[in-house]
């Protein structure tokens, strides 16, 4: 039987939450692309001082959204990580482009400058960087490399809803952004759910009809008895739209929880630091520990394992697992590697920092709402090991 389980969900709603949803179930005629969509696209547009803000129905979806706006041609090239989750990648895949893989920093865990200096060519259309983990990366150090170079910066904010950089919100420094809402985020709409935000004016005007079919809201139609959906006069790209919309329950569930997205990332925050604290005087476990403020919010907690002739990664995963009954994980396996990424001609990359991670890299179960005494067990399970193993 697991005592600590690798769960699929971050949180729950309070009982206040909870009441809101169900009197929205009960009463409203509406249950998508109505007033709840609005009120959540404001709250997020306040929360990231932006306006430019849109809900999708995925991070993923909205990579998508990006790569249709960005006009991709073919042999256009996009940098991306070879650490992080697939989605960061298979979008640009799709729209025809280049994958150049890039290396990360060692230190940080996120794309490193260095190497994307090496990996830019005058075919670059653009930089993926993914704030992995919870971590914001620098993008104004990436930004002010790329001043005078036509490259566009896209955020992927999937893992770092909330974190901050030079006081400002991750996503909305760059060209192009998604967030992601999904079961096991910071901040969840209902398991799965996103956002997009888009820095040029006239192009994020084109992407409400790019995310539902090339429709305007019905109700919003100043002549609103002509043909139902037959309204595809918005202004598209060259590109046809799809189905990407998010539903009224979801948009509420995501402004009720947007209302105590600060406080739940200051939890985990706090649960992190007293975690790294308890073993600051190990050279065995080595964590990306920053005390700027919301630099890092803590989407997981990620550590790097320093091998040993009698101990290693794996050794703790089993030790933890087989006699504290406590699920861990690793991620994230280089792109590269994937059979996919291979079948498609890109299964070649050099990254040695992102192989030597992965390779030694633990990620304990984080999810916000494990008690304070299954957090203490785990931190005294994880201590009695490297005392067992005098490491």
């Amino acid at each position: 039987m697991t005592k600590i389980d690798w769960v699929n969900r971050s949180l729950f709603f309070n009982n206040k939450e909870l009441k809101y949803l169900n009197n929205f179930l009960k009463k409203s005629d509406n249950l998508t692309q109505s007033n709840e969509l609005l009120k959540f696209e404001n709250g997020l547009k306040g929360y990231l001082k932006t306006k430019n803000i849109n809900v999708v129905n995925s991070a993923a979806s909205s990579l998508e959204i990006i790569a249709l706006l960005l006009k991709l041609k073919k042999n256009d090239e996009i940098i991306i990580p070879a650490h992080t989750y697939c989605a960061s990648a298979l979008p640009f895949m799709r729209n025809g482009a280049k994958i150049i893989w890039a290396d990360i920093d060692f230190k940080t865990r996120v794309i490193s400058l260095d190497d994307i200096k090496k990996k830019i060519s005058k075919k670059t259309k653009a930089i993926v960087i993914v704030h992995l983990y919870g971590y914001a990366a620098d993008v104004f150090k990436i930004k002010k490399y790329l001043k005078n170079k036509k490259i566009k910066i896209i955020e992927d904010c999937a893992q770092a809803f909330g974190a901050e950089i030079k006081g400002k919100k991750v996503g909305t420094i760059g060209d192009f952004s998604c967030y992601s809402f999904h079961a096991q985020k910071n901040l969840t709409t209902l398991g799965e759910g996103g956002a997009i935000y888009v820095k040029d004016k006239s192009l994020f005007k084109k992407v409400k009809g790019l995310r539902h079919n090339g429709h305007s809201n019905f109700k919003k139609r100043k002549f609103y008895w002509l043909p139902a959906m037959g309204n595809l006069e918005l202004d598209l790209i060259d590109k046809l739209p799809f189905k990407a919309t998010l539903s009224e329950i979801q948009c509420a569930s995501g402004h009720l929880l947007l209302k105590r997205i600060d406080q739940l990332n200051k939890k985990r925050i706090s649960r992190a630091r007293k975690f790294i604290s308890h073993f600051k005087h190990n050279d065995v476990l080595s964590f990306n520990e920053s005390f700027l403020k919301k630099r890092h919010v803590y989407h997981l907690l990620s550590a790097y394992v320093k091998p040993s002739k009698n101990f290693n990664r794996n050794t703790l995963i089993k030790e933890l697992y087989d006699n504290y009954q406590i699920k861990c994980a690793t991620q994230y396996y280089p792109l590269y590697k994937y059979s996919l990424f291979k079948k498609y001609g890109y299964g070649k990359g050099k990254c040695l920092n992102t192989e030597k991670f992965y390779n030694n890299m633990i990620s304990f179960p984080f999810h916000v709402w494990m008690s304070e005494k299954n957090f203490d067990y785990m931190i005294s399970s994880v201590k009695k090991i490297l005392d067992k193993y005098s490491v």
